[in-house]
């Protein structure tokens, strides 16, 4: 940190004087180079979400104004059997949705989920969980039912081996397949009601109708070892899995979604409980946070973006306060603060923003000071790069108010600067802002 707070302080200096003077890091062969760019669109991996379906609806006047999309995965829906030991996969249909999203130059939040109290879409009958059919079919496979109050719900058997089994090698050959895949910008993991970490309303039976403490630790901790693109679990977390009061689960580097965000009594009660239980203040350093605007009422997503705030607290003020990068608000179109411009702005209140703060050059190398000035780290690597050469530095981390030195083995003259990720899509760009006039 020392380091960073020195870059910080240089490149600082060299904004406010117009690069009149060189940093003390840098010998005399540099010189000032000039460079103008404006952060003016919704960075890649942030903002506020649309379902797929509503994204797709609204997408000309939307389109622009978000940069991610969701759905439900349906594990069910991928898997097609088991032979050999080895999970048996059609993945066309997963395909299909992550290119539909890609066409639109956004990318996909994916969750995986077993339950959906009175939901249909497994097998037409109401409540069916997502557990392949393979295991469904296991004469040791048994589920349970409960006349839930948010809907009739199957729950998965989770006295069943394979079910456990499965669900661990399921994230494995998930990853396998898709870790590099930059039409994926995060990864929601849980169990429960909408893999939401929690099954209110009907009696939890740790390892019967929910997963078992110890078994929860297991598959955290598998996660933790194999899972690369960025994941992120439920706040609800904090009181139903053993995460809290284990230390090594507390030190792997997920993120956390609430999906009640900014309800009426959001702070100082269960929320922000949780979030400073699981987060302690500190996670969003290291793994995303996000998650979906309340539907306590139904006209919490229609009012949150009211730039005067919505019980006390603005948009912008809650997002600051949590270190949000994406937040999915599906409704919030359909209320009059929800229009594309508003959209637009609140998206671009989110996650990360670079700023070049300082740019030189000498006969082969250039030297560049680059800082964050979001609220988020981008949790995938990004390098600052001079005509496609990258950096040695990744930007990945990058915390709010830090700056850091890149040099790149090749000279520039300010109009090849540019910053690069395998991690966005090929039509989405991470801009910078940057005002620096050489008047050496």
């Amino acid at each position: 940190m020392k380091r960073f707070f020195v870059l910080l302080v240089a490149a600082m200096s060299a904004a406010a004087c117009g690069q009149d003077q060189l940093p003390a890091e840098l010998d005399n062969s540099y010189a000032p180079v000039n460079i103008s760019s404006k952060v003016d669109a919704v960075q890649p991996s942030t903002g506020l979400v649309l379902w797929s379906d509503n994204a797709r609806e609204r997408n000309a006047a939307y389109g622009s104004s978000i940069s991610l999309e969701y759905a439900y995965c349906l594990p069910c829906k991928v898997v097609t059997g088991k032979k050999d030991g080895k999970i048996l996969y059609d993945w066309s249909s997963f395909e299909s949705w992550l290119n539909d999203v890609a066409s639109r130059n956004h990318q996909a939040v994916v969750r995986f989920r077993y339950e959906y109290p009175g939901e249909r879409s497994v097998d037409g009958i109401s409540g069916s969980t997502a557990v392949p059919a393979y295991i469904k079919a296991l004469p040791d496979y048994r589920e349970t039912f409960y006349e839930n109050e948010d809907g009739p719900t199957w729950y998965a058997d989770w006295t069943n081996g394979e079910l456990q089994w499965f669900t661990k090698q399921f994230y494995s050959d998930f990853n396998g397949v898709y870790k590099n895949d930059a039409r994926i910008a995060f990864v929601e993991v849980g169990f429960g009601h909408w893999s939401e970490y929690h099954i209110f309303g009907t009696p939890l039976k740790p390892g019967v109708n929910f997963p078992s403490a110890a078994y929860q630790k297991e598959f955290l901790s598998h996660l933790g070892d194999v899972l690369e693109i960025p994941w992120l679990i439920s706040i609800d977390a904090a009181e139903s899995s053993p995460v809290v009061g284990d230390s090594s689960l507390m030190g792997l580097t997920f993120g956390l979604f609430d999906d009640s965000f900014m309800h009426r009594e959001h702070e100082g009660d269960y929320n922000e409980q949780c979030w400073d239980a699981i987060g302690k203040g500190i996670r969003w350093k290291t793994g995303a946070c996000g998650g979906e605007i309340s539907y306590y009422t139904s006209s919490d997503q229609k009012n949150f973006l009211n730039p005067e705030g919505m019980y006390g607290v603005t948009w912008e003020q809650a997002s600051a306060k949590y270190h949000i990068s994406f937040m999915i608000a599906n409704d919030a179109p359909r209320g009059q603060y929800g229009t594309a411009a508003r959209f637009k702005e609140a998206s671009m209140a989110c996650g990360y923003r670079f700023a070049l703060t300082g740019l030189y050059a000498n006969g082969s190398k250039t030297a560049a000071y680059i800082t964050n000035t979001g609220i988020a780290p981008v949790y995938r690597d990004a390098w600052l790069a001079v005509d496609g050469l990258r950096g040695k530095t990744s930007l990945k981390g990058l915390l709010p108010g830090d700056t850091c030195l890149v040099y790149i083995d090749k000279v520039t003259d300010g109009s090849d600067v540019t910053i690069e990720s395998d991690y966005i899509l090929p039509t989405q760009k991470i801009q910078f802002d940057a005002d620096l006039k050489a008047r050496r």
